[in-house]
């Protein structure tokens, strides 16, 4: 059966009241995991919008939840250093007794790096950096002799890739990872992108607008167009959002997310934007999920 995750953009002015109401909402509601962007600067919203770290949210969340698995989707490598990125990592894993995920990659917000005075390298030294975290984070977890504690979950936390299966990615993933995951892909997309990343699990990670009724998810889907100044009208930026995301009702989004079981998807990571209104993640527990089973 494929899982179904939780994905919050945290840099989007999710403030740490809004974190623990989510973590809450999504254990309830009994969702395979929550996982959260590493961004620190918005991306859509603009100032006042930013983000609280995501590995210290995610300490925090774990010591207020029993069984949701907890993530980032994905830390960039240039953020932070192999051995702090693992050291962070370890910490969540065993406050949460082995719930932890890490999803990595190379990085790509270069307005960010500006502003928090990170290196933003060029691609392949970003692609370089992403080789040398995973060996280092690997051994760090496994077999370096003089690193303690080691992580709850044996041999090691599970290893996220995150990217567009180009290939640097895909052999980085296919060495070190357990999971690929791509973003914003059509199902037709995702099976394509599901045949160069086997035999790792597969997953997506996609927009997501939902409500009981098709007309109830078009005013949740007026209230995330409304946010900033858009060109196109909001019947054009709908149907254009639908191509690459799960929209509808509950009806509608159950077919859509077989469509991407059926593409070999092991897991969606539904992205909620609209972060303070929580009866989509009711909805995803209470119906979308067991439809699926």
């Amino acid at each position: 059966m494929m899982r179904i995750a939780l994905m919050i953009e945290g840099q989007e002015g999710v403030t740490w009241e809004q974190w623990l109401a989510l973590g809450t909402a999504a254990e309830s509601a009994d969702l395979d995991g929550l996982f959260r962007s590493d961004h620190y600067r918005s991306i859509t919203r603009g100032s006042p919008a930013g983000s609280l770290d995501a590995w210290t949210t995610l300490a925090a969340i774990a010591a207020r939840t029993e069984r949701l698995r907890l993530g980032t989707m994905v830390s960039p490598v240039t953020f932070r250093p192999a051995s702090l990125l693992a050291k962070a990592v370890t910490t969540v894993d065993h406050i949460s007794n082995g719930r932890v995920e890490l999803g990595i990659g190379a990085g790509w917000f270069e307005a960010e790096h500006e502003t928090y005075g990170f290196p933003f390298l060029t691609t392949r030294e970003r692609l370089d950096e992403l080789d040398n975290q995973l060996a280092e984070i690997t051994h760090q977890w496994t077999d370096a002799p003089d690193v303690w504690p080691k992580p709850v979950q044996h041999p090691r936390p599970p290893i996220i890739v995150g990217g567009r299966a180009k290939p640097r990615t895909v052999r980085a993933a296919v060495r070190f990872a357990d999971e690929y995951n791509t973003p914003f892909v059509s199902p037709e997309e995702a099976a394509a992108i599901r045949e160069k990343t086997r035999p790792l699990r597969f997953s997506v990670m996609t927009g997501f607008l939902v409500g009981q009724t098709h007309e109830e998810m078009r005013e949740r889907a007026q209230e995330l167009y409304s946010r900033r100044a858009r060109e196109q009208s909001f019947d054009d930026w709908l149907a254009a959002y639908a191509e690459r995301c799960v929209v509808g009702s509950v009806d509608e989004v159950v077919e859509r997310l077989r469509d991407y079981e059926r593409a070999g998807c092991d897991r969606v990571m539904l992205q909620h934007l609209l972060h303070t209104d929580l009866e989509p993640v009711r909805l995803i527990g209470r119906e979308l999920a067991p439809a699926l089973a």
